[in-house]
């Protein structure tokens, strides 16, 4: 299963990196996110999101089915 990761970094001048971790499931996303983070942002970042990634091709729209 692929989680979005999103972490925020820079203190005052916030910043975000973005990367795509794949997993079996939420833990091992956490490990592979804290593996996988830049090192040169390790020290700066405050916050990290680990979500389910919305595969493009499956999300559904409004439109759809009216």
């Amino acid at each position: 299963m692929n989680f979005q990761v999103t972490a925020r970094y820079g203190g005052r001048s916030q910043r975000y990196h973005t990367f795509v971790v794949d997993a079996p499931d939420a833990k091992a996303a956490l490990l592979s996110a804290a593996d996988a983070l830049p090192p040169e942002i390790a020290p700066e970042t405050d916050l990290i999101e680990i979500r389910v990634a919305v595969d493009p091709d499956k999300r559904s729209y409004m439109e759809e089915g009216q």
